[in-house]
């Protein structure tokens, strides 16, 4: 995946996450459980799009 596409889908989902905040009344805790929902499925889905992912899941110790 380009890294064009990589930043424009980041772009994206930060604005989204921005929209809903700001403008969908939620109770603050739900709101930083949705912010968190979120930082962790994207930093999953970058180490996926890096590559990073499959050695993670082949780490053994």
């Amino acid at each position: 995946m380009p890294i064009l596409n990589v930043i424009l889908i980041l772009i994206v989902v930060g604005v989204l996450l921005w929209l809903v905040n700001t403008y969908i009344p939620m109770d603050r805790k739900i709101k930083n459980i949705l912010n968190i929902v979120v930082v962790i499925v994207v930093i999953v889905w970058l180490l996926e799009v890096f590559g990073l992912l499959n050695s993670l899941k082949s780490f053994h110790t």
